[in-house]
């Protein structure tokens, strides 16, 4: 069964810091596309950032130069490192994954996607 498992997540103070992980099994990951995505209470999902099957990464607006996503393939892990979070990050934060790079900001496009993790940055 291909799964990903995203954990890290938890309660944190404004200003701090927190990285998320996003365990794949079941499959490669290596050469799918990797993204994260939140969604806060009564509002949509959003996009927060891709890395690239190559290696580079991608963000919206609102986390560039706080937030920073890697990915050890050897781990087949993708990781999301939160600086400086603000209490407006507070959301439950997706993984998943796609081989294309099509629709990237379309969580439902996404072949693979995690069950999600609470995240809440306290002011």
């Amino acid at each position: 069964q291909v799964q990903l498992v995203e954990s890290g997540g938890g309660l944190v103070q404004a200003g701090g810091s927190l990285r998320l992980s996003c365990a794949g099994s079941g499959r490669t990951f290596s050469n799918f596309h990797m993204a994260w995505f939140r969604q806060a209470p009564g509002k949509e999902r959003e996009f927060v950032g891709i890395s690239w099957s190559d290696g580079s990464t991608y963000y919206a607006d609102f986390v560039k130069g706080r937030f920073t996503i890697s990915r050890d393939n050897a781990k087949n892990t993708m990781y999301l490192q939160m600086n400086s979070p603000k209490p407006e990050d507070t959301a439950v934060y997706y993984c998943a994954a796609k081989p294309g790079t099509r629709y990237y900001r379309d969580y439902a496009s996404y072949d693979y996607r995690g069950q999600g993790i609470q995240v809440t940055v306290s002011s």
